[in-house]
C-alpha cells in the first residue's frame, strides 16, 4: 500500500457512517480551483474560479482562507449554482456579513469574500445543498513587477503557516483558524487554516492558463521557475496534477530599452476625473556611492529550516561580503531572542576584511530554530542606525520568509523610526508573505526581493547587491504642470528612492483635462540636482485606475494602522466602494434570490491547505501559538540578552531538527531553547498541534471510533514495513506517529467519544515524547496500536 493509498484507506466510503456521499478524496468541500490569467505589457487580468462541492446529505457551509497577490486589485465577484448566476455586490464589511447571514438563515445560496491582510482572503459559501457545485469567480487586475529588463508574475498558492505572537485573548474566536486570537494579533483565527494530514491524497484539482501579450515589448524569453509547464499559442498552462503548496512564479524578459518613461491619462468613463500612471526610469551615474551603516537582520526561526536556512546563510553572507572598507555593519540573528557575533565587538564595526569574515564564520553556522519575535530585532536594528552621520546612507537588510501574524503591530510600531532609514526586505520561501515584506520595504523606502528557490539565489543576489548600493536619485518630489492633480492622490505615499534597473510607478488622480505633464525631482548620489519632466497622453487602459485605487487603499490601510480613527475609516470605504476594489473594510457578497434550504444553521466545514513545500511539518509544532506557561527548564542562559517582557509575551520556541525526535537513551532531554531535544515538560507546556482536517476522517454522523480504529490499522501496517530502519530513522518515524495520534485523539475529542475508549494513545504519545530506548517504546506501540485497532479497550 503506498502512502495515497495508506492516507486514503481511513476515509469514508458509501458504506463508512451516515451521511457521507462517496468521494476518493475525503469530505472537503473545495473540489477544484481554475486560474485564467492574460497578461498584456505588464499588467495582468486574472479569473480565479473556486468550484464546492456537498459530500454530505445536508446543507453545507464552506470557508476557505487563501492568497492572492498582494498588490492585485479584486474588482468583481459572481457566484454560479443550478445553472443560475449571481453578481456578487460591494459593500461595508459589516453591512455584507449581514446581508450573508440573512441570506443563510433565510434558505439561499449565498458567498462572502472578505480581505483579512493584503495577500490573505476568506471566503465562505452557504447552503449549498447535497451534491451540488457551486462556483464562486473572483476577477482581479495585477501589476507586473518590473525589474532589471524583467518582468515577475507571481500568483501565491497558499497560505503558510505563520508565527503568533502575544497573550491569548479572552471570550470566543473571531474566525475559523486553528490559532488562538492574541492581544498582538487580535484575528489569528482569521489568518491560520487548518493543514492537511500528511499523505493525504491530492484534494484539489489545479488548473492555470496565462496568455501572453507582449504589448509592443520585445518578449525573449518565458519561463516558470517551480511548475512545469506546456507552452503553445501564447499561452502557459502548468501540467495536471500539481498541488497548492507553492507560488506559481512566472518571468518574463524583455529587451533593456523597452520600457521607457511614460506618463498615461485614463479619464473616467463619467465625470471630469481620471488616473494618472508616472513611469520613470532611474538617470545614468557613475557617481561613487556614499559610504553606508548596514544592519543585516536574518531570521532563523523554526519555519527558516531545510533549503530556506541554508539560501539565508548564503544571501547574508553574500551581502556582507558586498561591503567595503568605508562602510559599517552589524549582523544580528533572531528566533525568539536575537544576538550578534560573539566575535566582533558591540554595535557597528567597520567592514574591514577580518571583521567581515568574522560575521560570515558565525552566519555560517546558524541553524533553523525557536519562534519568529520579529519586532525586537527591528527596534534594535533601528536603534544601532539612530546616530548615522550625515553623508552615510542608513540601511537595514531582512532576510526572512516573513511568516508572523502581527504584521499590523510592527508595522504600527516601527513607523515613526524608518523616515531616515532604508529598509530592505529579502524574502525566501515557496511561499513567501509577499504582502507583509512588501509593506516593510515600502515604508522604509526600500526594495523587496523575493527567492523561491535556491536556483534563483544567485540571480537574487545580484539584485540584491545593486539594491543595497546609495540609490541613483533620492529625496523625490513630483510637481504638476498643466495637469490638475488631486492632492493627497499619489501613491505610494512616500516617494521610493530610484536604484538600477528599477522603474519608478507612481499613479494618482486628476482633475479637468487629461492633458499636461508632470516633473519629477531629486539628488543624485554625488550631490546634484536631477529632475525629468514626461509629458502625458490619453490612454483607455481602464486597469490603471483599479491599479491606482489598489494601491492608494493599501496607503490608506497602513497609514490606518498607525493612526486609527472614523475619518480615515469613512474615505477607505468610500474609496472602496466608488471604485469598486476592494479592501479590508468592504466585502463582496452574492445572494441568490431562490430559497433553497429549509434555513437555519448548515453543516460547516472549513477548508485545510497544503503544508507549503519545503516546509518540515513539525515546525508547525512551534510555529503558530500564543504564550503557554513557561516551564523552569526552557529558563536558561541563552536568555541572557532577551529582554524578559519579551521573553514572556513570546510562544514557546520550535527546537531545531529533528524536532519531535526522541533524545537517545543515554541523555536526559535537555531544554529546547539552545537547539537540543524537547523535555517533557516542554511538549506539555506547548499548546496542542494545529488541528488536521477532521472531516478527511469522518462524514459527519459517522461512527468516530470505528473511524479512528481505521485509520490506525493503517499506522500498523505502515509500522510493520518501517521495522527495518535504523535506531534514527525509528525515532522520527515515532515522532511523527505522535503527531498523527495527537491529532486523532483531538478528533475523537471534539467527537464527542469517552477518553477512556482512547487513552491508551493518549499514553503512548506521552511516552514516545517521553524519550528512552527507541526499541522497547517501538515494541509498546505496535502492542497499543494492535490493541486499539482490535477493538480492545484494555491498557497495553
Amino acid at each position: 500500500m503506498n502512502d495515497a493509498e495508506s492516507a486514503t484507506a481511513a476515509l469514508p466510503d458509501e458504506g463508512a457512517g451516515l451521511g457521507a456521499l462517496r468521494t476518493e478524496r475525503g469530505n472537503l468541500p473545495l473540489d477544484r480551483i481554475d486560474i485564467k490569467a492574460d497578461i498584456t505589457g505588464l499588467t495582468a487580468r486574472v479569473e480565479l474560479a473556486q468550484d464546492f462541492l456537498n459530500h454530505f446529505d445536508e446543507p453545507l457551509e464552506a470557508t476557505y482562507i487563501f492568497p492572492l497577490p498582494d498588490r492585485g486589485a479584486v474588482t468583481a465577484m459572481r457566484m454560479t449554482a443550478d445553472g443560475r448566476e449571481v453578481i456578487a455586490e460591494l459593500q461595508e464589511r459589516g453591512a455584507a456579513r449581514r446581508t450573508y447571514d440573512e441570506a443563510i438563515g433565510s434558505g439561499r445560496r449565498a458567498s462572502i469574500a472578505e480581505e483579512e491582510r493584503p495577500d490573505v482572503f476568506t471566503i465562505r459559501v452557504g447552503n449549498i445543498l447535497p451534491g451540488e457545485r457551486v462556483s464562486v469567480a473572483i476577477t482581479l487586475v495585477v501589476p507586473l513587477t518590473y525589474e532589471d529588463g524583467e518582468a515577475t508574475f507571481r500568483l501565491p498558492l497558499v497560505v503558510a503557516p505563520r508565527y503568533i505572537p502575544g497573550t491569548a485573548l479572552p471570550g470566543g474566536a473571531v474566525g475559523d483558524g486553528y490559532a488562538e486570537d492574541t492581544d498582538a494579533v487580535p484575528d489569528a483565527s482569521r489568518i491560520t487554516p487548518p493543514v492537511l494530514l500528511p499523505g493525504f491524497p491530492n484534494p484539489v484539482g489545479l488548473s492555470i492558463d496565462v496568455g501572453i501579450d507582449p504589448a509592443g515589448l520585445a518578449l525573449s524569453e518565458v519561463r516558470s521557475s517551480q511548475h512545469a509547464v506546456h507552452t503553445g499559442d501564447g499561452r502557459v498552462r502548468i501540467r495536471p496534477g500539481e498541488r497548492l503548496n507553492r507560488d506559481f512564479v512566472l518571468r518574463l524578459r524583455y529587451g533593456s530599452d523597452d520600457v521607457t518613461d511614460s506618463l498615461i491619462l485614463v479619464p473616467d468613463a463619467a465625470g471630469d476625473e481620471g488616473t494618472y500612471q508616472l513611469t520613470v526610469l532611474p538617470p545614468v551615474s557613475a557617481a561613487r556611492p556614499r559610504p553606508r551603516d548596514v544592519v543585516l537582520v536574518l531570521d532563523r526561526s523554526g519555519s527558516m529550516d531545510g533549503w530556506k536556512m541554508v539560501a539565508a546563510r548564503r544571501a547574508a553572507a553574500r551581502i556582507i561580503d558586498s561591503l567595503t572598507g568605508e562602510d559599517r555593519f552589524a549582523a544580528m540573528t533572531f528566533d525568539n531572542v536575537f544576538d550578534f557575533p560573539a566575535s566582533l565587538p558591540a554595535g557597528l564595526v567597520e567592514a574591514s576584511d577580518r571583521h567581515r569574515y568574522r560575521a560570515v564564520e558565525h552566519l555560517a553556522r546558524v541553524d533553523a530554530r525557536g519562534g519568529t519575535e520579529l519586532l525586537a530585532p527591528l527596534r534594535q536594528a533601528l536603534g544601532l542606525l539612530r546616530d548615522t552621520q550625515n553623508g552615510r546612507d542608513a540601511v537595514v537588510v531582512l532576510v526572512t520568509d516573513g511568516q508572523v501574524g502581527n504584521e499590523d503591530q510592527i508595522l504600527r510600531a516601527l513607523a515613526g523610526d524608518v523616515r531616515d532609514v532604508r529598509i530592505h526586505t529579502v524574502g525566501i520561501d515557496r511561499a513567501v508573505n509577499a504582502g507583509f515584506l512588501g509593506r516593510l520595504a515600502g515604508m522604509g523606502g526600500g526594495r523587496c526581493e523575493l527567492v523561491e528557490s535556491e536556483d534563483r539565489l544567485d540571480e537574487a543576489m545580484d539584485a540584491i547587491h545593486r539594491r543595497i548600493a546609495t540609490p541613483l536619485a533620492q529625496g523625490l518630489s513630483l510637481t504638476a504642470e498643466g495637469l490638475a492633480t488631486v492632492e493627497g492622490s499619489t501613491s505610494p505615499d512616500r516617494l521610493p528612492d530610484l536604484f538600477p534597473g528599477v522603474p519608478l510607478v507612481v499613479s494618482g488622480r486628476y482633475r479637468s483635462s487629461a492633458a499636461g505633464s508632470l516633473m519629477l525631482r531629486g539628488t543624485t548620489r554625488d550631490g546634484r540636482e536631477w529632475s525629468t519632466t514626461v509629458a502625458g497622453h490619453r490612454s483607455a487602459a481602464t486597469a490603471v485606475t483599479a491599479q491606482w485605487a489598489r494601491a492608494h487603499l493599501r496607503d490608506l490601510e497602513d497609514r490606518y494602522v498607525s493612526n486609527s480613527n472614523t475619518v480615515l475609516e469613512k474615505e477607505i470605504v468610500a474609496t472602496s466602494l466608488r471604485f469598486g476594489v476592494l479592501c479590508r473594510f468592504t466585502a463582496y457578497v452574492a445572494v441568490d434570490s431562490r430559497v433553497v434550504a429549509k434555513g437555519g444553521e448548515p453543516h460547516r466545514v472549513v477548508q485545510p491547505v497544503e503544508l507549503p513545500s519545503g516546509w518540515d511539518q513539525d515546525v508547525l509544532l512551534g510555529a503558530a501559538y500564543p504564550s503557554a506557561a513557561v516551564p523552569d527548564a526552557c529558563c536558561d542562559e541563552s536568555y541572557d540578552r532577551m529582554d524578559t517582557g519579551s521573553f514572556l509575551s513570546a510562544a514557546p520556541p520550535a527546537p531545531s531538527r529533528p524536532r519531535a525526535s526522541m533524545p537517545p537513551a543515554s541523555m536526559s532531554a535537555p531544554s529546547s531553547i539552545a537547539g537540543a531535544q524537547p523535555s517533557r515538560a516542554f511538549w506539555r507546556a506547548r499548546k496542542a498541534a494545529p488541528p488536521m482536517c477532521s472531516e478527511a476522517l469522518a462524514g459527519a454522523g459517522g461512527n468516530a471510533l470505528d473511524d479512528a480504529r481505521d485509520q490506525v490499522r493503517d499506522e500498523l501496517r505502515r509500522m510493520e514495513k518501517a521495522a527495518a530502519l535504523n535506531d534514527f530513522e525509528l525515532r522520527e518515524w515515532l515522532a511523527d506517529l505522535a503527531t498523527r495520534l495527537n491529532a486523532l485523539v483531538r478528533y475523537l475529542t471534539e467527537r464527542g467519544v469517552s477518553p477512556s475508549d482512547f487513552a491508551v494513545l493518549k499514553e503512548l504519545v506521552d511516552d514516545i515524547e517521553a524519550g528512552g530506548p527507541v526499541n522497547p517504546i517501538w515494541d509498546k506501540a505496535v502492542r497499543v496500536l494492535k490493541a486499539f485497532g482490535e477493538g480492545k479497550g484494555e491498557s497495553v
